[in-house]
Order: structure tokens, then sequence, then C-alpha cells
């Protein structure tokens, strides 16, 4: 069986999340107030208690479904003895997903890890004021098909097809009226679903420049080793272990589209045939079925999850 580790995005965040394994493992206890005290907030009665409101804050969401994936790795090694580097080939994330898989993978320390992206969150939010951007999800058309809407849209805007997560589910991102514009186009085009996302920035398209800028500073102090295993990128789609063009990816990573589903397909071309999102939620193990149906997806979210997974390794 050749594995890799996923994590997910943004969107997955609920209530409740890690509480359960805080509860079960010392281990994760500890992930969450090792990233407490990197923040010096303490998000895990936030994760744990809410409110949803709170919590889904860009700058509150990002570390906190790193801190809940990161707290499931954690356990896996201290309660379970199987590290990630013995058991799978490649780690990969989905937007700020790539942080945790760096630091599942121990490029980043988990520290710096909460640190960047409380650091992001902030720098997206303030990138674009509220109202100004959007984001809708496309479904049931190709991606060329949504890149051509979204220029179709553009005028003198900005819109392009942010994240291609999987055959038939594109989500574009720009001004509000040019995606406003591309969801016209699609209904018109007899497409059968085109819906706003409840997001509060405009995420992997060019009005994302200014956060960028503030990530390239952020992440220039930051220490990077090379990971453990490599780590397939949202912008290369590729595998990648050198830590200065980890950095660099990571930066073009806040306008750049995220190439999910182009990842998955590269993952499978290289012998990938099992999938084990780590942390919140079943979105990246429920998009494999979609992409690449040879590939089998799970979800490690729980302790019985966890040790079902540790009992299959045997």
């Amino acid at each position: 069986m050749t594995r890799a580790f996923v994590f997910p995005g943004q969107g997955s965040q609920a209530v409740g999340m890690g509480k359960e394994l805080s509860l079960s493992s010392p281990a994760a206890k500890q992930v969450f107030e090792e990233v407490n005290d990197a923040l010096s907030q303490d998000l895990s009665t936030l994760m744990f208690e809410g409110p949803i409101e709170e919590l889904t804050l860009t700058y509150n969401a990002q570390p906190a479904l790193m801190a809940a994936s990161i707290a499931v790795v954690r356990v896996l090694d201290a309660e379970f003895d199987i590290k990630i580097a013995d058991v799978a080939s490649y780690v990969a994330g989905h937007s700020l997903g790539e942080y945790s898989a760096l630091a599942a993978a121990g490029t980043l320390s988990l520290t710096d890890t909460a640190k960047l992206l409380k650091i992001r969150g902030e720098a997206m939010q303030r990138a674009v004021p509220v109202g100004v951007g959007a984001m809708a999800a496309i479904m049931g058309a190709e991606f060329s098909v949504v890149e051509e809407i979204a220029a179709e849209a553009s005028g003198d805007q900005i819109c392009t097809a942010a994240n291609d997560n999987a055959d038939g589910q594109v989500v574009i991102s720009g001004h509000k009226e040019a995606v406003e514009r591309a969801m016209e186009i699609s209904k018109e085009r007899g497409i059968k679903r085109a819906i706003l996302l409840p997001v509060s920035a405009p995420f992997h398209c060019p009005l994302m420049q200014p956060a960028a800028n503030e990530m390239a500073e952020a992440l220039s102090g930051a220490k990077f080793n090379v990971p453990s295993v490599p780590v397939v990128t949202n912008v290369g789609a590729g595998p990648e272990n050198d830590p200065d063009m980890l950095r660099k990816l990571l930066v073009d990573q806040i306008t750049g589209k995220v190439r999910w589903r182009e990842s998955v397909l590269k993952m499978g071309e290289l012998g990938v045939d099992e999938l084990v999102e780590a942390g919140t939620g079943k979105v990246l193990s429920g998009l494999v079925r979609r992409i690449n149906r040879d590939i089998k997806g799970s979800s490690l979210q729980t302790i019985a999850d966890i040790e079902a997974f540790a009992i299959s390794l045997k």
C-alpha cells in the first residue's frame, strides 16, 4: 500500500473539533496548549465550544484546522508509535492544509506554523475590504469551461478559476460583481449549480497580492527544514523537497490556484493507492472518489479512527 497523508483547508472547521482527541490523549492536549501559547490566545476553547461565527473567522479557522490535524499526527506517534515518514510516501494539504502538511513532515515547527497561519489569516482578511470580493462554487462543469466563463465575466475586474477541487467542482474568486456575472453566465450555459460561498475574502486570486507580500516577509524569517517525505504542493501539483522552493510556493499559493484535482492525479501516477485525511471533516477523502476511484480515501478524526488505522497497518 502506497499512502499519502492529506490535510483539510478552510470550510472544514466545526465546533467541537479536536475536543474528543484532547480528552483522550495527552499528546493531542499538548498540541492545543502549544498552539494557544504560540498565539497568546485560548484557541482550543474556541475550537471546542465555539461560537462558530468566531471560529469561522479566517485568522481563527486557519490555525485551528492545522492544530486539529497535527493533533492526529502527534497521537499516531505518541500513542501508537506510527510516524508519518514510516507509513506515508507523500503529504499534501488543501490551501492552508499545505501548512499542516509541512508541519507534519517536520519542515516547519508547530509554533512557527501556528504563528504563520495567524499572520496569513489576518493578511488575507486585510487584503480586500469585506463585500468587495467573493467566491463561488461552479458545479458540474470542467475546469477549462469554468476558466473561459471567468475570463468572459472579468471585464475590467478580476475573476479567476481559483480551486480545481475535482471533476465538476471548481471554485471561482475575484471582485463580487464579476463573480456574480460568472454565475449568471454559468446558468445561461446550462451548468447545473453556481453557489456563492460564505467566505469573507476572495482567496487564491490576484486580489490577494497584498497578503502575498506580507507572507513573503513572514516566511522569510521562518526556519524551513527538508521534509521527511515529499510535499505535493498546491501550486506545482507535484512533489517537492527543497525548503527554499517550498517557502516560495507558499507565497505563490496566496494568489495562485489550488490544483487539488491535478495533485491527486499526480499522486495516483506516483503509485499512491490510499489517501488518509488527518484532521477535521471528510472533504478531501470524499473528493478523491470523484478524482481517482482507484485511490481509497479515509479520515482520521477521533481516537477510534486512529486506533482502527493503527490496527490496519499490522
